[in-house]
Formats: C-alpha cells, sequence, structure tokens
C-alpha cells in the first residue's frame, strides 16, 4: 500500500493529461475540476451515506439501491460520486434535488483526504468492482463501513489484479462487505485475497431495475412518431469500429427490408457527431433524435442516430429487434436487460466477458441470440423480422427473465443493514433495526 501511495503521485500527471483528452473530445469534462483533487464544497454536519457509481450504466443500477436507502435512512443526506459527467448527468435526471451529486477524487492520499474532511461519510457503497487501494485504505483508517456492492470480476480484471496480488489483496480487506454477483465473482474475489467471511453472493441489482411504469405505452407512441408500418432494428450502446460492421449488416437487410429503419446509439456521447458522419459516407440518410424529437420521422430518413442520454431503454422499447453493442468489438460486451425488460429480443456479439453470466442466461432461455461476425448480425436480425411469432415468444421470454432473477436490492439492504449492525452495534441497534421493521425511517446514531 505505501508503493501505491508513492506511485500514485508519480501517475498524477498523466490523470491530468487525461482529463484535458477527454475534456477536448466531450467538453463536460471540464466542469468540477477541483472536485477530482477532492476540494468538493464541505457538507456540513449532517449524517451521510456515500455511493460512488461509475458512470451511467452503474447510476442505473444502482439507482433503486440510492432510492432505498434514501426513504430508509431519511435523517442522512445522500451522496453520490461518479468519474463522468455522463454520470453526473444521469444522477441528476434521476434524482434532482434529492441526492447530493459531486466527482469522486483521484486516488492520491492528500485529495482522497480532503474528499474525507468535507463529506464525513458514515457509510461508503462502491458500485461494481472500482478497487482504489488509497480510498479503501482511508475508509478503514477512519473506521468508516465500506461495502462493495453488485460486485463482478471479468476474467480481463481478475488478470490485471493478478499482476499486483498484494496491493489488491490488502484493498480488499479494507472492505467491510463484499457483495458479489455471481458465486463464480464470489470465489474470484476470494482468489484475490478477500476475507471469506466478508463474501456474499446477492445477486446482479441490474435484474432490480425496474423500467418505467409507461415504458411500453411511451415506446409505442414513439413508434408511430417513426411509422407503425416499418420494421425497426436498434443497435445500442455500439462502440468505436463496431458501428462499420452493423451498417454492413443494414446494407445486407435492406436488400430484404427496404423499410428497414436502424437507430444506432454510440455508447459514448463524444462519438455522437462522428458516427453520424459515419452514416452519411455510406450513403445512408440519416436524422438525429435530438432534432426529430416530438415529431414525425421523415419516411426517407434510413438511419436515427440516437444522440441523447438516458433513452436508451425507450428506445429499445419502440424497436423490434435490438443488437447490444460493446459484443462484436472486445471490449466485453453491454448491459442486454435494458433490452430484455423491454420485451424486445437481443442479439450480441462473441465479446461478453462483462456480462458473461447474463449472455448465457439469456441464450439459455431463448431471450436473445449470439453472432460472431456482421453477416451472422444480419440473418439474426433477418429472422426476427422474418418470424413475428418467435419475436415475441423471445420478447416474452427476456422479461420473464428479469422478473425471476429480481431479489439481490432486498439482500444487499438486508447486508448492508447486519454489517452497520456488527460494526457500530452501540450506535445502530435501536434505530436501523427499527427503520428496517419500519421500512421507512432510520438513523446511524
Amino acid at each position: 500500500m505505501t508503493i501505491w501511495r508513492f506511485a500514485a503521485y508519480l501517475l498524477l500527471p498523466f490523470a491530468v493529461l487525461s482529463l484535458v483528452w477527454r475534456a477536448l473530445r466531450y467538453p463536460p469534462y471540464w466542469r468540477c475540476w477541483p472536485e477530482r483533487f477532492g476540494f468538493v464544497a464541505p457538507l456540513g454536519a449532517r449524517r451521510t451515506i456515500w455511493i460512488h457509481a461509475v458512470s451511467v450504466g452503474e447510476v442505473r443500477t444502482a439507482a433503486a439501491l440510492i432510492a432505498a436507502l434514501g426513504e430508509r435512512y431519511p435523517l442522512h443526506r445522500v451522496v453520490v460520486t461518479t468519474m463522468t459527467p455522463t454520470g453526473a448527468d444521469q444522477v441528476r435526471a434521476l434524482f434532482g434535488e434529492r441526492v447530493t451529486h459531486c466527482y469522486v477524487p483521484f486516488d492520491f492520499p492528500g485529495a482522497v483526504r480532503r474528499f474525507f474532511d468535507r463529506v464525513h461519510p458514515e457509510l461508503a457503497l462502491i458500485a461494481e468492482t472500482e478497487l482504489w487501494p488509497n480510498l479503501f485504505a482511508e475508509c478503514a483508517r477512519r473506521r468508516v463501513p465500506l461495502a462493495l456492492v453488485n460486485g463482478r470480476v471479468s476474467p480481463e480484471s481478475l488478470r490485471g489484479y493478478r499482476m499486483v496480488p498484494r496491493l489488491v489483496r490488502a484493498t480488499l480487506e479494507c472492505a467491510s462487505l463484499l457483495c458479489a454477483q455471481t458465486r463464480t465473482d464470489a470465489q474470484r474475489l476470494r482468489n484475490l485475497g478477500a476475507p471469506d467471511a466478508r463474501v456474499r453472493v446477492t445477486g446482479n441489482l441490474k435484474f432490480d431495475v425496474a423500467p418505467p411504469a409507461r415504458l411500453v405505452e411511451e415506446g409505442r407512441e414513439l413508434r408511430a412518431e417513426w411509422g407503425r408500418d416499418r420494421p425497426v432494428w436498434i443497435a445500442g450502446s455500439t462502440h468505436r469500429g463496431e458501428e462499420r460492421r452493423v451498417l454492413a449488416a443494414f446494407k445486407r437487410l435492406r436488400a430484404a427490408f427496404p423499410t428497414l429503419l436502424l437507430v444506432l446509439v454510440p455508447r459514448h456521447p463524444e462519438r455522437f457527431r462522428a458516427v453520424a458522419r459515419l452514416c452519411r459516407r455510406r450513403g445512408w440518410r440519416v436524422a438525429l433524435r435530438t432534432a426529430t424529437r416530438g415529431a414525425a420521422l421523415e419516411r426517407a430518413c434510413d438511419v436515427l442516430v440516437g444522440d441523447t442520454m438516458g433513452e436508451l431503454q425507450l428506445l429499445y422499447a419502440a424497436a423490434d429487434v435490438a443488437f447490444v453493442g460493446g459484443s462484436l468489438v472486445p471490449t466485453g460486451g453491454q448491459n442486454v436487460l435494458e433490452a430484455c425488460a423491454a420485451g424486445v429480443p437481443a442479439v450480441f456479439g462473441p465479446h461478453m466477458f462483462h456480462f458473461e453470466e447474463i449472455a448465457a442466461l439469456a441464450l439459455e432461455r431463448g431471450a436473445a441470440r449470439q453472432v460472431h461476425d456482421e453477416a451472422q448480425l444480419a440473418a439474426a436480425v433477418a429472422l426476427y423480422l422474418e418470424q413475428p411469432e418467435l419475436r415475441r415468444a423471445a420478447g416474452r421470454a427476456a422479461q420473464a427473465l428479469v422478473a425471476a432473477n429480481r431479489g439481490a436490492l432486498e439482500r444487499t439492504l438486508e447486508l448492508i443493514g447486519e454489517t452497520l449492525r456488527v460494526e457500530r452495534a452501540p450506535l445502530t441497534r435501536t434505530h436501523v433495526g427499527a427503520a428496517r421493521d419500519r421500512g421507512s425511517r432510520g438513523d446511524f446514531r
């Protein structure tokens, strides 16, 4: 750990250069630079629950947990940190003034100490598997219970962590609770040195992300704007190098389905314009979601580029078939469950190592198909478009898959409560225990 503290300062110039590079490509990264170094606005004496969720996906996954903690412990301020400005925008869109947002500090000792001095968290929750040695160590030093929630360890991450085994072990030992998505993730955490007694399998919080109540209805309304009689294929959360393959598949599909509309949604907002230019260079007539929202889409439009944030599940609900990106290129895939929850059959590529368990379940239940290239992608989409009954059956299987695997939220909340009672028994026995019984009130005192 001491070596990492020294190394972290050596890495400071590279961190700054990386931030500058990101800001040049996507200007919102210029926001709130002091917060990156721990200079957040002091939050006063009010008790604080702190949740860290890196970006949009993690925020959406943790949203139900954040809301539940706010309801169970109303005397506490809830602080949510993110790494990206798109994550920050998602926090504001979901919670408004109900939570406080700031950026997580770089993992330098001074920055982390300043953050803790200003926020004073009584509980820290880290979403998925963000292992920051100085941040974890500061929680341990200040005796702040820290829980890793919805934890996962992909094979790629496992290989990286094994390059610094002592550092990873020391970091994991600082956590009070490690909630793993699957038994495989739990075993990988133990293999990395996590104390066995602190590792629990809770399931995947992504299954508990409830779609908005009006999602299906709003999807139908949006479909009407696009044209009810034309088939719609969405390619969601695509990455660099993937759009070319999607467009190649689209060209094949248009030969069989001349009115097919492609809704193309890049994963990263800084790439919206570049993807639109790529589509135009390939000869397609392009419209932007921001320019057509609330209006009928011109019949001549071939590709609608989804250049908005927070609408992906709505766009899924308006489509017939979904391709889930990050999977035709070796980035590990994206969340299949957003399409499943919308009742849309999913197609994904061979690179799903970040979502291997979910991908396997979706294939097993008949909710998705896996392909290896653009030719197979076109064939899989064509199959769903040609056979409405197969498409509807896959959509029902997708929704049933999500419904059958819910429950991670309650298991996680229960374990958080148990951890607090063990680590702060004199402070929590009355209030936290009573809060759980009453369901809506609570305090850590």
